[in-house]
Formats: C-alpha cells, sequence, structure tokens
C-alpha cells in the first residue's frame, strides 16, 4: 500500500475520484462475465449449483427413524487363532541379563507366529534307461521304467504340475502368456504355449469319463438350474450352456442358441423341475419350469429407475414385490415341513399356488395392450409366464430364482473378457470339461488341485 502521509488534500481526493472510477469498470466487467458465464450453462450463481456429469451423487441421508445400525458384537477373545506349526523354535534365556545368574527352564509367555512360503522350485528327475545285448540270443534288452506314479502318458511335465497349470486356468482364468510367465518366474520352468495348451487338452481327455458321469447325475436331479453365456470360437459367435444342481455342474459349447440344446442335453424326464430366466429356449422343455423371480424384480427395479417420480410406476413395483414375499413366507413355511407331510396339505398347494397366479394376473391386467404405459412390456411377460412364476408355492423345494446357474456361469464370463475365446473344437471342450470339473469339485467341498491329481492318477 503507497504512503498517504505526504499527500496533499486535493490529491487525496483525486486519487479517491480515481479507485471510485476504477470501482465501477471492474463491476461492469465483472457482470458481462457472469452474464456470459450463465448462457453458457456453466453456472446459476442466484440457483442451485451445477453439478458435472461425472460427478457420483452422495449417499442419500438415513431416515431419522431408522436409527443408527447396530454394531457388531465383538468376541471376547480377540486374539487370531493360530494356525497349525510345521516348525517351532524355542527362545529361553540361560543367564538374566542384568546380573549374569543361570535361569531355571521357565514357563511359556506368547507365543510369535510368523507364516512365509518355501522357496519355489521345480525337480528335475532324469530317468536313465540303460540298453544292453543278451550274449545268447543278441538281443537287444532296454528296460521299460513303469511312470505312471509321475507322469501322465508321454508326457514331460509331472502330475502336480499338469493340474496346477489347469487350476490356474479354470479356477483363476489366467491367459496361457501369463501362466507361462509364472512358471518361469517362480519355478524356473519354462513351457511352451503349445505346451501348455496340450496338457490342459490331455488332462480334459482323462477327465471325459467323469465329464460323462457328472452329465449323467445332473439330468437324473429331481431340479436342474440351466443358463446360457456367448462365447466366440475362432472367431464365430456361439454359446456355452451350463447345467447345474445342488451337487453338479456341467457345461457345454454350441453354436447354437436353439431349444434344440437343452432338449439334447436334458432329454426326457417329465418329473424334472427346471429354473431358468425368460428366455423362450426353455419353454419346449419337459416338465415343469420356473423362470427366475430375480430377473424379474430386477427388472421391475430398472423400470422404477427409468421412469423417476412416477408413482403408478414405484407403486406397481411395491405391490409385486409384496405379493412375491408373501409367496416365499410360504415356501419357506412349507419347506421346512417335517415329513411325512399330511396329505391335506399336499393338497392345499396348488389351490394357494393358483391364489397367487390370479392376484399377479389381476396386477398385469390393468396394463396390457396399453402402447404408451411404461409398464405394458413386463404385464406381457406376466401373463406369458404366469403358469411358470409360483411353480415354488406348489413344490417348495424348487428355488424361485436362478441363482445357482448364473454363479456357476460367472467364472466363464470373466473368462471371456480375459482371454476373449477359444480357437477351435477341441479348445472349447478342454474349456468345457475343465469347468464342469473344477466347478463340481468345488461345489462338493473337495480340493480342486487335489482331485485333479488323484484322477490323473487313476486315469
Amino acid at each position: 500500500m503507497p504512503d498517504l502521509e505526504p499527500l496533499s488534500r486535493d490529491e487525496l481526493i483525486a486519487l479517491l475520484v480515481g479507485l471510485y472510477a476504477r470501482v465501477e469498470e471492474l463491476s461492469a466487467e465483472n457482470a458481462e462475465l457472469r452474464a456470459a458465464l450463465e448462457a453458457k450453462g456453466g453456472g446459476n450463481p442466484g440457483g442451485p449449483r451445477t453439478t458435472p456429469k461425472w460427478v457420483k451423487p452422495n449417499r442419500p441421508v438415513r431416515d431419522d427413524a431408522e436409527g443408527p445400525k447396530p454394531r457388531k458384537k465383538r468376541a471376547e477373545n480377540r486374539a487370531r487363532k493360530l494356525s497349525e506349526p510345521t516348525e517351532t523354535v524355542i527362545h529361553r534365556l540361560d543367564r538374566c541379563p542384568d546380573c549374569g545368574h543361570k535361569l531355571p527352564g521357565g514357563t511359556l509367555h506368547r507365543v510369535r507366529e510368523v507364516i512365509d512360503l518355501p522357496a519355489p522350485h521345480h525337480i528335475v528327475r532324469h530317468h536313465l534307461i540303460y540298453r544292453v545285448r543278451c550274449g545268447v540270443c543278441g538281443r537287444d534288452c532296454v528296460a521299460q521304467p513303469d511312470l505312471s506314479d509321475e507322469v501322465v502318458g508321454r508326457h514331460r511335465v509331472g502330475r502336480r504340475a499338469m493340474s496346477v497349470v489347469a487350476s490356474l486356468r479354470t479356477q483363476c482364468r489366467v491367459p496361457l502368456r501369463t501362466i507361462q510367465q509364472v512358471l518361469a518366474g517362480l519355478y524356473g520352468l519354462k513351457l511352451s504355449q503349445g505346451e501348455l495348451s496340450g496338457l490342459l487338452a490331455d488332462v480334459a481327455d482323462r477327465g471325459q469319463k467323469t465329464y460323462e458321469a457328472y452329465r449323467e447325475e445332473m439330468r437324473s436331479s429331481a431340479v436342474v438350474h440351466a443358463d446360457e453365456t456367448g462365447w466366440r470360437e475362432d472367431g464365430r459367435n456361439g454359446y456355452v450352456w451350463s447345467f447345474s444342481t445342488d451337487h453338479t455342474r456341467w457345461f457345454v459349447r454350441d453354436p447354437s442358441r436353439s431349444s434344440a440344446v437343452p432338449l439334447a442335453i436334458l432329454g426326457g424326464g417329465p418329473r424334472r423341475a427346471v429354473v431358468c430366466d425368460f428366455y423362450a429356449g426353455y419353454g419346449p422343455l419337459p416338465g415343469v419350469k420356473q423362470r427366475c423371480w430375480v430377473h424379474l424384480l430386477r427388472h421391475l427395479k430398472e423400470l422404477e429407475e427409468s421412469h423417476p417420480g412416477d408413482v403408478a410406476v414405484a407403486q406397481w413395483r411395491a405391490q409385486i414385490r409384496d405379493l412375491y414375499g408373501r409367496a416365499k413366507a410360504y415356501q419357506e413355511e412349507h419347506a421346512a415341513m417335517e415329513l411325512p407331510i399330511p396329505m391335506r396339505v399336499l393338497n392345499d398347494r396348488p389351490r394357494v399356488r393358483r391364489q397367487f397366479e390370479r392376484a399377479l394376473m389381476k396386477l398385469a391386467r390393468p396394463h396390457l395392450g396399453r402402447k404408451r404405459d411404461p409398464c405394458r412390456v413386463l404385464a406381457e411377460r406376466i401373463r406369458k409366464f404366469l403358469q411358470e412364476l409360483f411353480v415354488f408355492v406348489e413344490h417348495p423345494e424348487v428355488p424361485s430364482e436362478n441363482n445357482a446357474a448364473e454363479q456357476a456361469i460367472r467364472p466363464l464370463a470373466t473368462a471371456r473378457k480375459v482371454f476373449g475365446g477359444t480357437r477351435s473344437p477341441r479348445g472349447s471342450k478342454t474349456l468345457a470339461i475343465l469347468q464342469t470339473l473344477f466347478g463340481t469339485w468345488s461345489l462338493r467341498g473337495l480340493d480342486p488341485l487335489e482331485a485333479c491329481m488323484a484322477m490323473l492318477a487313476s486315469s
């Protein structure tokens, strides 16, 4: 700030007049800039603040009536459970660090746990096969060692290494190039991508019988979950079909998505219940079909989100959700019944199922045939599949959703993003067999790596 004391009165007045004029000039310039900014939509000082599209909205404030979420009760013993030791090292002082007096044995004070990984290495075992000529008959005699405990066929890679490669490819969805790098970096084991592909194909060939046996187990099940997802083979579109039960997961790749595929795989069995989404290809299957309610509720949520502020849509969704909740409560109550179930209860289930069907159709009917009605599409779907929505009410052992199939096929959707697809029919077959084997082993609580090694040893 300049020193004003030396200035006279007239000089001070002139300075104030100049400053006032500059303030007026800046104010006018500021007003012009603000007007230009508002015209471009960049701001609204008098109104609400504009938020860029890339900024996520804040989470809605919880209703005070709900109250805070209760905290989980901490365990009384906060100490981490110790693992079973593979080695034990004792640390004991022989003499006092202050006076040097010899100390007795003492008692255990605490345990310090250290967990580490061993240095990775691979084993290269050379089998020296000798040849010797018989001095009597002149025959060349060559030893024929039995290596079935170590390798499969004429591979130079052992069963454990083959199982590790199959696990990395199937369970971890790792590309062949990355598997190649992992084996070389950790173990110093250098294998070409072609050799890795051959190993995977050979594991699948050895698991062919198990694969077919799992198919028969799946077909004999009373409830089967079905789903499909896109899968390219050598640049051509196709599909991987998934069929799941409580104990089995079975996969196959086919270029078609027609109903002929599940018909050929599942075959007959009119007593079977198939849980699936709303794809029409499952319609010709014999037996009963339960369409997935999770899909329907998801579409209802998307409908409400696409029509914010539409009270009628929100109310319609709430009514259908409430109806489904009552049907689920009925299913859970009857599923918990102990055997033998009274005949009157068994005879009552079809009647209750028809009641739920009529109630749902009553909610859908006002929206049918109205082109401008946002609920029309879902109402048409409800009318089309009405007889396949409440099977779980009459048969409580049948799930109302297709989560089992979606969980089974999700790893394939992830694998598709990683390595895109397969390059040949053999590669697709290998994929289907390995996904079936490892998926079923995991579902049954087995160690997939150990199960794979056991399968290779027995084949």
